[in-house]
């Protein structure tokens, strides 16, 4: 069985990164050479995608920090998550939940669900 709040916040930390040198090697360490990510907004395949979804989103947000909301749960190769995203220790603007399929212990796809989002 998959540890769910092990995979998570490793999962938010990788989306906290903002050395380059760093985010790539956790992200290495945490997906499958072949793992995929999607939501509504954006889409990827591979670590250099994904990579580079990651990075969109701080140049997009400067300063806003991925937390988890309430607890992350999971069964066998499925984990299931809530975050939000903002400026450290508010509320965060953004919300969203993930849903994670894991094989031997590494992400293979992410689905990803925007829960609130605010007016443009």
């Amino acid at each position: 069985m998959t540890d769910a709040a092990t995979i998570a916040d490793r999962y938010i930390s990788l989306w906290n990164e903002t050395r380059a040198d760093r985010r790539r090697a956790m992200l290495a360490d945490l997906w499958d050479e072949g793992g995929t990510y999607v939501d509504p907004l954006m889409q990827g395949s591979g670590h250099d995608q994904i990579d580079a979804l990651i990075s969109a989103v701080h140049q997009r947000f400067p300063g806003f920090r991925f937390s988890l909301i309430g607890k992350p749960d999971g069964h066998a190769d499925h984990v299931r998550f809530s975050w939000q995203l903002g400026p450290e220790g508010t509320d965060g603007p953004i919300k969203g939940t993930d849903f994670v399929t894991v094989d031997n212990g590494r992400l293979k796809q992410v689905v990803g669900f925007l829960d609130q989002v605010p007016d443009a």
